[in-house]
């Protein structure tokens, strides 16, 4: 009921184009766990996170009138996956190449999965917690990119392809690899889906 009567993004958008601070503020208020969250994600450190998510809104702000409609959403997570990539590149160059090299194929080199562990359902299940964030830390930064836009903020694949600039076909390869890799992840810890009734319920159809 409390969300109906809140204003819907456009009638805030319009009066911050206007110059209406508090309406923009509301924006930011609407949307800064979710930006904070995927720089997180994306970053994996807490204050470069809160940077790029600062200037996810600086950004969004001095471009405010390039918006042209659609979904403020989908545009503001645009900036935020830009400015994370940004912030992620700085820290990559500050950063013994040890960093990359633990994201490899050999660490996930185990038996394939039951057909119950299913990433894109478990990013929603905050029971599995530690165990899934390292398995999304494990994935090379494209594939994180795609997997927490399409199974986290549910985003489409026309909406991912604008964000990230790559194809169709290629948002669809890495969201598969994606999914595929966490699945493998995931199924080091089979105890947690148990637990979660997942891997049980669906594993048996």
């Amino acid at each position: 009921m409390a969300d109906m009567l809140e204003p819907p993004d456009e009638h805030l958008v319009s009066l911050s184009k206007d110059g209406n601070l508090a309406a923009f503020n509301s924006l930011v208020d609407r949307y800064q766990s979710i930006v904070f969250s995927l720089c997180y994600r994306l970053i994996g450190e807490r204050t470069a996170a809160e940077d790029a998510a600062q200037e996810t809104f600086l950004s969004a702000f001095r471009a405010l009138h390039q918006f042209s409609g659609g979904s403020f959403r989908g545009w503001l997570l645009r900036i935020a996956t830009n400015c994370a990539r940004d912030e992620l590149r700085r820290r990559m160059r500050r950063i013994p190449a040890r960093s990359l090299a633990a994201e490899t194929d050999d660490d996930l080199a185990i038996d394939p999965p039951a057909p119950g562990a299913d990433p894109a359902l478990a990013l929603d299940d905050r029971t599995l917690g530690p165990a899934l964030e390292a398995a999304l830390r494990s994935l090379p930064p494209d594939q994180r990119e795609v997997v927490l836009l399409a199974d986290v903020h549910g985003l489409q694949y026309e909406e991912i392809v604008a964000i990230t600039g790559v194809t169709m076909g290629t948002v669809k390869s890495r969201l598969f690899r994606a999914r595929e890799r966490l699945r493998r992840a995931l199924q080091r810890r089979p105890e947690l889906f148990t637990r979660s009734g997942r891997l049980h319920d669906r594993g048996e159809q």
